[in-house]
């Protein structure tokens, strides 16, 4: 870990948030060295924390040695630069070997996703993620989406168990539980807004003092991505809603037309702007051409 709790805090509360897409060669093996330069690439522009194998770089498609890669060259290539936040998840144990392997690389923390497939009680969720949190002694954030839902009684008991957690992303876009949430637990966590494509909830977000969110699209539209965050803090309604009807609308139209796009659409994106990923993983597809084609016109927009 580089940063301190202090200054993971303030880098995740206030800045644009990235999540880059993990990079697979024509074999569907991860492709150590286009990874390098798309970080490198990636902490050019202005951002404040670096998310890897976060959902946009399919965390649920990796092994736990390809993980320790990607988590390894990004403390390498970062340098200390940004903190770098990855994930963890999937059952209890699971959760613990990514979480230690995440520490071991050098990370300042990571994102705990969801348990896998069952579903879960309020306290059975509350005790997987504060098991999860005692295994680690770096930050943990925790990822409040799919069938890891947690009501806000049970975010202040898990906040109150566990020193290292530090944050709540939210996945779901029930501004309601959320600012609930935030008016029960107040500042003892940051949040940020996680929903897939979470521009287009950003100004909801703001509303209730959610300063930051994930930005998936930064993949292949990042100077965008950048204005976009800076005109919305400034309050320049009229440029977000500019950017809003233009790119973000028409954007998740497209992404509503199959299940699993919210990452797809991400690495077409980064192939048709020249920065190549390959392609996703199965269970995920990659769009049709005539998909990639409004994809293209989309970005063609907004440069």
């Amino acid at each position: 870990m580089t940063f301190s709790r202090e200054a993971v805090i303030n880098a995740i509360s206030d800045g644009l948030l990235s999540f880059p897409i993990t990079d697979f060669d024509d074999h569907g093996r991860f492709d150590e060295a286009s990874y390098r330069k798309r970080l490198e690439w990636f902490i050019s522009h202005d951002i404040s924390a670096v998310f890897v194998a976060g959902g946009t770089g399919e965390f649920f498609n990796l092994s736990l040695e390809e993980y320790r890669d990607i988590v390894r060259v990004a403390v390498e290539v970062i340098d200390g630069r940004l903190p770098v936040i990855a994930s963890a998840g999937l059952s209890v144990e699971t959760g613990k070997s990514f979480a230690k392997a995440a520490e071991d690389a050098g990370a300042d923390g990571i994102l705990l996703m969801p348990p896998y497939l069952t579903e879960c009680p309020q306290d059975g969720l509350v005790a997987y993620a504060q098991q999860i949190c005692d295994s680690t002694s770096i930050n943990v954030v925790y990822y409040n989406r799919g069938n890891g839902i947690l009501d806000a009684a049970s975010v202040q008991a898990l906040a109150d168990a566990c020193p290292n957690l530090i944050g709540l992303k939210d996945g779901k876009g029930d501004i309601q539980a959320l600012n609930t949430i935030i008016k029960t637990v107040g500042d003892r966590l940051v949040y940020v807004g996680g929903v897939p494509t979470a521009e287009i909830f950003a100004e909801a977000y703001l509303s209730i003092g959610v300063n930051t969110y994930s930005s998936a699209v930064f993949n292949f539209v990042p100077e965008m991505a950048v204005t976009f965050y800076k005109e919305l803090r400034h309050g320049n309604k009229g440029r977000v809603k500019q950017i809003t009807n233009d790119f973000f609308i028409p954007f998740v139209e497209l992404r509503d037309r199959k299940a699993g796009y919210a990452v797809s659409l991400i690495k077409a994106g980064a192939e048709i702007i020249g920065r190549p990923a390959g392609s996703v993983r199965a269970p995920l597809v990659m769009p049709a051409n005539d998909e990639r084609e409004v994809l293209r016109r989309l970005i063609d927009s907004v440069k």
